[in-house]
């Protein structure tokens, strides 16, 4: 772990972001003990700290959505779309692993990013598609984790006033300052250099979700005991309590809501740029993703069934505001405490890689730019000195300060993450990792394995099609009753 943070020091006479540069033919066998084959210095990165990033960026605030995703889809449905999402994200995952080095599976070239991969194995202008797609989608969580933290913060003040008021205060809060102060904190964190000195953060947040999510199975586990009765029903929400119309849409949205809830492949190429080897880096990639899937499926069924048990046809959006202001509240508010912190770590995981792909191309732009290449170097008593690059401060600022506004023009939470989840999860999930596959094995057209792994992908293309369509018509419902910078819950 030490060594992570060593990196940041020694490194800075040639590059600060040596995970994400672009891919170079090094001779295999140049490793020494301080350095790695391809010349930089060594990765610490295991199977725990591979699980934690995995986890931090996978049990997101989306688990707060999955009992209302499944009260759409009903008992046989919901669980079964949420085992369907959790085989197909493995199964491309690791996929998408064996492509991080280019021939060789331990001396091949390094790809260090998810878009060097697909300029190695597939090239053109699939390489500009794929890195569109993946920015923007990492903009577009940014945003989102903005929103789901600001919902966070202000469940607790309302939940405290509410108490103080013995209920007879409404406490009508605005998000706005909340998305603010989770913009500032962001701004902090977002001057950590590379995304190998961020572990740390990733850890904590890891078991801040654990924490929020073991508090949302209790709480509903003793609402079903206290009520003795298990809600719902095997086809999901009555043609009654909605619209057939609605009905369909609100279905398409939580396939979106359950897609996005598992998808993490955008960021999976820079994460397995910190795993040391051997073994393989691309072995120990497929255990981490084992054991993250596998654990975050387990939470997933249990916090979507549970509270959908609690709740049936009610049940809310965010799992934590369905509880309403009841006792104990205090816990409620240390399950809020802890998304937040969740969402600062997570925010941190997503957005390294897009601060390092705009850093390293604003350098190759203009490499005679002190603006842009001077490290200044300031001392820290009793630690190793900080390096402060201007523009890293600068963009990384403009970039939250960007997100924060956006958040705050955009606050329909439950929507835009089905967005998000459609737009980013058939691209970069499904069909690069397929495409690249097949070029890497050069799997034969028409071969029975081809024929499989392409239905797989247009199965999949359906899914985010009707997702995108679902959410794009809950946004337009929530249009109609929208004020910009005007949201207060």
């Amino acid at each position: 772990m030490q060594m992570a943070q060593n990196a940041a020091t020694t490194k800075n006479h040639y590059s600060h972001h040596q995970v994400f540069d672009m891919s170079i033919d090094v001779p295999a066998g140049n490793a020494s003990k301080c350095y790695d084959d391809d010349g930089r210095l060594k990765r610490t990165g295991t199977i725990w700290t591979a699980s934690a990033h995995i986890i931090t960026a996978v049990i997101g605030s989306g688990v707060l959505s999955l009992a209302w995703a499944i009260a759409q889809l009903g008992w046989i449905a919901g669980p079964a779309v949420m085992f369907l999402f959790s085989f197909v994200i493995y199964y491309t995952s690791s996929l998408l692993a064996d492509c991080y080095r280019s021939g060789d599976s331990i001396s091949g070239k390094r790809n260090y990013t998810y878009m060097d991969a697909v300029r190695s194995n597939l090239g053109g202008v699939k390489v500009k598609v794929c890195g569109l797609i993946q920015y923007l989608n990492l903009f577009g969580v940014a945003i989102g984790y903005t929103i789901a933290a600001s919902i966070s913060m202000m469940a607790i003040n309302r939940s405290n006033c509410f108490h103080e008021s013995g209920g007879k205060n409404p406490c009508q809060i605005s998000s706005n300052p909340y998305m603010i102060m989770f913009g500032i904190t962001e701004i902090l964190f977002s001057q950590i250099p590379d995304f190998d000195q961020i572990w740390w953060l990733s850890i904590v947040a890891a078991v801040m979700s654990f924490t929020y999510s073991s508090i949302g199975l209790a709480l509903g586990v003793a609402k079903v005991v206290a009520t003795g009765t298990i809600r719902g029903s095997f086809t999901g929400i009555s043609i009654g309590t909605v619209t057939p119309m609605q009905k369909i849409w609100r279905s398409l949205q939580a396939l979106g809501d359950i897609a996005f809830a598992y998808s993490y492949s955008i960021i999976l190429i820079e994460i397995q740029d910190t795993i040391k080897s051997p073994p393989s880096e691309a072995k120990t990639m497929k255990k981490a993703t084992l054991l993250s899937i596998t654990v975050t499926t387990a939470f997933y069924m249990l916090c979507g069934c549970m509270g959908y048990a609690a709740f049936g046809d009610l049940a809310p959006g965010n799992l934590l505001t369905g509880f309403g202001f009841y006792n104990p509240f205090w816990l409620l508010d240390i399950a809020n405490a802890a998304i937040v912190i969740h969402l600062v770590g997570a925010y941190q995981v997503y957005c390294q890689p897009l601060f390092a792909f705009i850093e390293k191309w604003a350098k190759e732009k203009y490499p005679k730019s002190e603006f842009i290449s001077k490290e200044i170097q300031i001392p820290i008593p009793g630690s190793r000195p900080y390096y402060l690059n201007l523009f890293r401060l600068v963009w990384r600022t403009v970039f939250v300060i960007v997100t924060t506004v956006i958040s705050m023009l955009l606050p329909f939470f439950n929507d835009v993450v089905g967005i998000l989840g459609a737009f980013g999860f058939w691209p970069l999930t499904v069909y690069f990792p397929v495409e690249m596959y097949i070029a890497q094995k050069k799997i034969p057209k028409w071969s029975t394995k081809w024929l499989c792994l392409q239905m797989l992908s247009i199965g999949c293309l359906i899914i985010s099609i009707a997702a995108a369509a679902g959410s794009f018509a809950g946004v337009a419902t929530d249009l109609k009753a929208y004020r910009p910078f005007k949201t207060s819950y």
